[in-house]
């Protein structure tokens, strides 16, 4: 399962969401050993990010979802939040990501 999310950041505050990327990155590293991949990528005129996430599996994405939580509210000081996730997630994960406006997407099941 992977996600990605996109950070529109708000004027002048790129300073604060380089903090926040790496208070979230602590956080991957050191608590969510089912995050297979977590890279974040800004644009050249520093006003977007880009995050790609890969997760073992729907429980490794749900804990990560928890362990993330906690900083949520101060990156939404900081900028606006979009996101998606491919795969399939658990029925609880499902729930809280729609929750919280992001978009999922299932495999496509196509042929006999």
């Amino acid at each position: 399962m992977w996600g990605t999310a996109r950070l529109v950041i708000r004027e002048g505050k790129l300073e604060e969401v380089k903090r926040l990327v790496a208070r979230a990155t602590e956080i991957v590293r050191t608590q969510d050993p089912g995050t297979i991949e977590y890279a974040v990528f800004v644009n050249a005129e520093g006003t977007e990010c880009f995050v790609h996430e890969r997760y073992r599996d729907p429980a490794a994405g749900m804990a990560h979802s928890a362990n993330i939580a906690p900083l949520m509210a101060e990156f939404l000081q900081v900028c606006t939040i979009t996101g998606e996730v491919c795969g399939n997630p658990s029925p609880e994960l499902r729930a809280a990501l729609e929750g919280a406006g992001v978009r999922v997407y299932t495999p496509l099941e196509v042929g006999g």
